[in-house]
């Protein structure tokens, strides 16, 4: 697929037309490529995502105090849910990387492709304007907001495992790699969480540490019968 086409699809998906492919290509390329990169793209996209959110969220729950709004605001902007936009996009096949970034999956990594997604969100403000930008960014999040409810701040499984072993003054769980299976660009982990409460470790899989880690917590609470 030439590069050509492959950011007309992308910018379809978007839902926006860049004026400058220069500034579309910028917003692509991580640091791992040279000195001309996203970052400071992603430093201004940070910046609004959050103020478009918290406005968001400030006229949507009228009744809801500040550090719930917070935490709310915290869902919706952490790296995960940027990254699960991004595969929404398929942004990853469009990222700009480094050769060793390239060898090691870096197109599927969260942390990038969420970086990206700010970095997108900077590039589109600069060419146009904070309203323009702002429609954008909440065409992207539609879904996501009109699902939303004050419960959605619930904890996540691993923050209540933990809490639920600090109240009853338990050694914190401990996770381990056992096996990262697949090529680089599409692996499964393998996840053990051991904890004193349980004889046996709790295994689980997902293609990202992070969530088969959340993945095991969970089954570890239902093991404990913990709500």
């Amino acid at each position: 697929m030439q590069p050509s086409i492959k950011y007309q699809r992308l910018q379809a998906r978007l839902g926006y037309e860049f004026n400058s492919p220069k500034l579309l290509q910028l917003a692509l390329t991580h640091r791992s490529h040279g000195a001309n990169n996203n970052e400071r793209l992603e430093f201004l996209g940070d910046s609004i995502l959050n103020l478009v959110i918290g406005e968001a969220l400030f006229k949507r729950f009228i009744d809801v105090r500040e550090g719930q709004l917070s935490r709310l605001r915290s869902q919706l902007v952490k790296g995960e849910t940027l990254a699960e936009i991004a595969r929404e996009f398929e942004l990853g096949e469009c990222l700009i990387l480094g050769e060793g970034e390239m060898k090691s999956g870096g197109h599927q990594r969260d942390s990038i492709l969420a970086d990206t997604v700010e970095a997108l969100i900077g590039a589109i403000f600069t060419e146009t304007n904070f309203e323009i930008c702002r429609a954008h960014v909440l065409s992207w999040y539609a879904e996501r907001l009109s699902l939303l409810t004050v419960d959605t701040t619930a904890k996540d499984s691993k923050s209540r495992l933990q809490e639920h072993l600090q109240s009853l003054r338990k050694p914190l769980p401990e996770y381990e790699v056992v096996e990262a299976a697949g090529e680089s660009h599409a692996q499964i982990f393998t996840i053990e969480c051991r904890v004193v409460l349980l004889k046996q470790a709790v295994r689980a899989q997902a293609s990202n540490r992070r969530e088969a880690e959340k993945m095991a917590a969970s089954e570890v609470l239902r093991l404990l019968n913990i709500q």
